[in-house]
């Protein structure tokens, strides 16, 4: 069971026991059951799929009390050691599904060929028999379960229509229609097994053992024995086990199974590896830094899970309409008995037609065109590197008009460096240097997690300096940062924070400060300033200058939305206007946002809403969190990496692939169509047949081929969408 927790309420997901059978009519009766239970806020059940995703308060109520809850509904559950599709006994299940199919076959044409030969009576009833019994035996399963729930779902439909036509002499019909309906289901569950076969592959990704280093020696560990700060060894060939940072050694390390990267990416010491990846070349020792369960391959793999239980809006809505639908059909078909008899018709020929109407009019490929599509999908951008986390951001992906990119680490590289280290002419430290002034920037930003400290700290590192310690650090998101360094306090901030954070502090060298600030603005970098506080008295030291680079393929990248059809791509950024304009104009960006806090961020998706309706936000899925959030669908960057990408964002890019973003998007509005044509050949075929069963009649037969070949059609098409390349 895959568990995550987000104050006050927590989510658990229960492997249940799969049916065979079409509808969902008794996963809906136990939806009722489980809201029924006290502190459940939210359940989704889904038999085909054997998932039980319950949102609950933990306060109230407990896992255990919820699997009781289950339990009491007379429905097992599954042992959930390893993910939804650890299918052993799923593979085995459809070939037993197989044998049943065969053996309906068999039964049904040894019936036929009987009957057409005058054979003996035994044979032939021995013959539909056999076509009876195997034919109806899951669907017959699955309707005494539902009818267990007080339910009535699409199994009941075909069992009771096959059963009519043997009661009028028709058991070829009958057989017919079982041998179709058993075919058509394990079809089914081949397509639904194919687009979640995506599980199965991650998992085989993640070896089991580990070659650790142990008193000098390689030692063999199960990899779930592996602790933190371990170092293991990996040679070229081998499957890196768990996440870690490179220790010692250079190589290439292929990781296109986990973030969609196409050629290798060299590794050396520092660098950071993924469990589940290949080493190609040269030989690692990497030091641990997760454990087997917290690894990115682990996490990805709890998350395709979670994506392939959540339903799409359009698969949900069928689902509640599924019980009516299955009521309505039964009266239309006792009023097609009840009206021609009571207007004196014959009996025979008037429950023929009415049993063809029963089979014209069941709605199995509606039922099965939205998951068939929906998993596949999400099988599709899994194969990518792009990770849905549930089929409704599928469906929202393909409605977006309006997309909102953060700058740093987004459209830039992210690999921000320090270009500038200015000391100001009549600081009170004559004697500050360069370096100095580096230095104590660099002791303040240690302290730091944004990428403008980080890049001080490096270039530090560079020039080798001698970095003091600081102690009580303090940020004030989005405006800047201070410590106290040796015997004063060191100021680094923008405009922002000098304006407010130190307005009632007279700064000497203040207007002439941000007006450098400005000036080299002007020259499209980002910058901010240096100053000392000491004995109540504030000095402008200097200033700082940072630059970032554009990453390869944004401007194409952007191209390729608006081919899509997105109406506005706006950046929004906490740098300066024109740092910001000067990456807008090089990619050719609509609209910027510059200046922004984080919450103002949100405010401006926010307004995009308003306008557009449908915005998608792409970030780092750290600073941009709440943003992504908001927005009708957050994608997070390189979330192999970012644990807050994976808690936050609806889509995560396991790479940080620019071209992914149009891929989503592309996929999301392949989604729509599919389903919209699944939606059409399903509704078209039942208003054509039951449309010529009123005015004109057909024989069951007809009516059969029609439904059943309406299932499997959109199944099918459904399966396109796992090769889906954009």
């Amino acid at each position: 069971m895959a568990v995550t927790e987000s104050s006050p309420l927590s989510t658990c997901t229960i492997r249940i026991e799969r049916r065979g059978g079409r509808g969902e009519a008794g996963a809906r009766a136990l939806e009722r059951h489980l809201r029924s239970v006290s502190g459940v806020h939210d359940v989704d059940v889904s038999f085909r799929t054997g998932d039980a995703r319950i949102t609950y308060d933990e306060s109230v109520t407990a896992e255990e009390t919820i699997r009781e809850a289950v339990r009491d509904r007379d429905v097992s559950i599954r042992d959930d050691s390893g993910p939804a599709t650890d299918d052993v006994s799923t593979r085995s299940e459809l070939k037993r599904e197989a044998v049943f199919v065969g053996l309906t076959l068999l039964g049904m044409a040894t019936g036929l060929v009987t009957g057409w030969l005058d054979g003996p009576s035994l044979l032939l009833w021995t013959g539909y028999g056999v076509a009876y019994v195997f034919g109806g035996w899951y669907g017959l399963v699955g309707a005494v379960e539902t009818l267990r729930h007080g339910a009535v779902d699409i199994d009941l439909l075909m069992i009771v229509a096959a059963l009519g036509a043997l009661s009028i002499g028709a058991p070829f019909e009958g057989a017919m229609l079982l041998f179709l309906f058993s075919l058509s289901n394990t079809l089914q569950h081949y397509a639904i097994g194919r687009s979640r076969r995506a599980i199965e592959s991650l998992v085989e990704m993640r070896p089991d053992e580990a070659q650790v280093l142990r008193d000098g020696e390689e030692v063999t560990v199960p990899i779930d024995e592996v602790a933190v700060g371990d170092v293991f060894v990996v040679r070229p060939g081998d499957k890196i086990p768990l996440d870690g940072v490179v220790a010692s050694g250079t190589g290439t390390v292929d990781q296109a199974s986990l973030t969609g990267e196409s050629v290798p990416v060299p590794k050396e010491s520092g660098d950071e590896v993924f469990g589940g990846t290949i080493n190609e070349s040269g030989s690692l020792e990497i030091e641990v830094t997760r454990q087997a369960h917290e690894s990115a391959i682990s996490r990805l793999i709890h998350m395709v899970e979670r994506a392939q239980s959540e339903k799409a809006p359009t698969q949900r809505l069928i689902d509640r309409l599924e019980q009516p639908y299955v009521v309505g059909v039964f009266a239309l078909t006792f009023a097609a008995i009840a009206v021609p008899l009571a207007l004196g018709s014959e009996f025979t020929s008037t429950f023929y037609r009415a049993m063809t109407l029963m089979v014209a009019a069941s709605p199995c490929a509606v039922i099965i065109s939205t998951p068939a599509a929906v998993l596949s999908a999400i099988a599709s951008g899994g194969r990518q590197g792009v990770l849905f986390k549930g089929g409704e951001h599928v469906e929202a992906a393909a409605n977006i008009d309006a997309v909102a990119f953060d700058k740093t680490g987004t459209l830039t590289q992210g690999d921000t460096q320090l270009t500038d280290v200015l000391v100001r002419d009549g600081a009170a430290d004559e004697a500050l240097t360069s370096d100095g002034l580096l230095s104590l920037a660099a002791a303040v930003q240690a302290r730091s997690e944004h990428h403008l400290a980080r890049a001080t700290v490096t270039a530090a590192d560079d020039r080798s300096l001698d970095v003091p310690h600081a102690q009580r650090f303090q940020s004030v998101a989005g405006k800047g940062v201070r410590a106290d360094v040796e015997d004063a306090t060191i100021h680094i901030g923008n405009r922002s924070y000098f304006r407010t954070v130190l307005e009632d502090a007279a700064v000497e060298g203040l207007e002439p400060g941000l007006d450098r600030l400005q000036t080299v603005a002007a020259e499209g970098k980002t910058s901010v300033m240096v100053a000392r506080e000491a004995r109540g008295e504030v000095t402008v030291l200097g200033w700082l200058a940072f630059t970032d680079t554009v990453r390869p393929g944004a401007a194409e990248m952007i191209e390729d939305l608006r081919e899509l059809g997105v109406r506005n791509v706006v950046m929004l950024t906490g740098d300066n206007e024109r740092v910001a304009q000067r990456i807008a104009d090089q990619v050719g960006i609509d609209e910027v946002q510059a200046e922004l806090l984080p919450e103002e961020k949100v405010a401006t998706i926010e307004a995009l809403v308003e306008r557009y309706e449908n915005v998608a936000m792409v970030g780092d899925g750290v600073n941009d969190a709440p943003a992504l959030a908001t927005a009708t669908l957050g994608v997070a960057m390189g979330g192999a990496g970012t644990d807050v990408a994976l808690d936050t964002a609806d889509v995560v890019l396991m790479g940080d692939d620019l071209s992914k973003i149009p891929y989503v998007l592309g996929l999301g509005r392949e989604t729509r169509r599919t389903l919209t044509v699944n939606l059409a050949i399903a509704f078209g075929a039942i208003a054509l047949m039951v449309g010529t069963i009123l005015l004109r009649g057909i024989p069951l037969p007809l009516a059969v081929v029609g439904h059943e070949g309406s299932t499997v059609l959109v199944s099918l098409n459904g399966l396109r969408l796992l090769g889906f390349r954009g």
